[in-house]
């Protein structure tokens, strides 16, 4: 039985990041069925593959015995919740195999990746309307379920954060401990669901002047939130570091740091506030990096973009409430710099301690 497209709205409804963030809606596919069996088979063997070539062998065998055609045939019946659990395996095959990079409509990319594999990523990208999925928001916050069924419904930031998770598809094999890539995938999930309050006080913040009273509150609170996040990666970093990790790991995360695309939502979200340290980055580089989001997403970030701009202001003045403003920017560099250590610990061949000072 194939998974089928759920009875779902014509149009989508509008995102509620203060509901849950960047985190789905509700908790990601676990198990797929039917046909698409194949998939999540293909996905968990390149997950583990010793190297790239290994992986695109699993993918030239998949198209030699058409199995990639019939999936493609079956991208019209997922739901939309489905398509996007479809979505994160193909972006562990792309990465896997090192094809992350690749746009797959383009010409240019049958020259070096297969083709039966393309159109069905180009089926895929066309279903959940998002092009630019091969990135970490897809592998991270769409790869989790709680090790145990929760007793009671909560809300999915609440689940993320409160609850053991584990990988739906492991870049280890089965029976052995989770590598430093899992770790760091888990690491960004919990990061967007202890971030839930950075979003709300984003929507706090949209539209205020830059002379409410209420403002520097809100920005003291961020300043708040920020140290947790910091706090909450640093903790997670012996753990890390700790992890088995090989080279083809390592190649991945090569990979998708070379695309930009290893940038947290969450991350995104405190920058459309704040901008970068104490200046602003140029468009160009801001919407690569948003590239990797969905577009309900991307259009909340440049909402907040607009909607932030009177607060930003407080950048160019003097007096107590700029400096608050302030120490939220260098919250966030910190809170950057902390994240891009870990990103780098994940990477390299040694363990060596990610220091508070990172």
């Amino acid at each position: 039985m194939e998974p089928s497209a759920s009875a779902e709205p014509a149009t989508v409804s509008p995102h509620d990041p203060c509901a849950h963030g960047f985190l789905p809606e509700r908790p990601p596919v676990r198990s797929m069925i039917g046909t698409w069996t194949r998939l999540d088979a293909m996905a968990r063997a390149a997950a583990i593959a010793p190297d790239r070539e290994a992986a695109i062998a699993l993918v030239e065998r998949a198209h030699r015995a058409d199995e990639l055609s019939a999936l493609r045939q079956r991208v019209s019946r997922l739901s939309l919740r489905n398509a996007e659990a479809a979505a994160m395996r193909i972006a562990v095959i792309a990465v896997s195999c090192g094809w992350c990079g690749l746009d797959p409509q383009a010409p240019a990319a049958r020259e070096v990746a297969d083709g039966a594999f393309l159109d069905l990523w180009a089926a895929i990208a066309h279903r959940i309307d998002h092009d630019q999925f091969v990135a970490l928001p897809t592998l991270a916050l769409h790869n989790w379920v709680p090790e145990r069924k929760p007793r009671r419904h909560i809300p999915i930031d609440q689940l993320a954060r409160t609850e053991v998770l584990v990988p739906i598809v492991r870049w280890a094999p089965e029976g052995q401990p989770l590598s430093r890539l899992d770790r760091l995938m888990l690491a960004a999930t919990r990061l967007e669901a202890h971030g839930i309050w950075l979003f709300r006080l984003a929507e706090t913040l949209a539209g205020r002047s830059p002379d409410d009273c209420s403002t520097p509150t809100a920005l003291r609170r961020l300043v708040r939130v920020q140290h947790a996040l910091r706090a909450q990666l640093l903790a997670e970093a012996a753990e890390l570091t700790a992890a088995p990790a090989t080279p083809q790991q390592r190649a991945v995360l090569g990979a998708l740091a070379e695309q930009g695309a290893l940038e947290p939502p969450v991350l995104q979200a405190a920058e459309a506030v704040l901008g970068i340290g104490g200046r602003r980055m140029g468009e160009g580089r801001r919407q690569m990096m948003r590239r990797h989001l969905p577009a309900q997403h991307r259009a909340w970030l440049s909402a907040m973009d607009r909607h932030c701009a009177p607060v930003r202001t407080l950048a160019h003045r003097g007096g107590p409430d700029a400096a608050v403003y302030r120490e939220a920017q260098e919250s966030l560099i910190a809170l950057r710099r902390t994240y891009t250590a870990l990103v780098q610990a994940a990477a390299r061949p040694t363990t060596g301690p990610l220091t508070a000072a990172a």
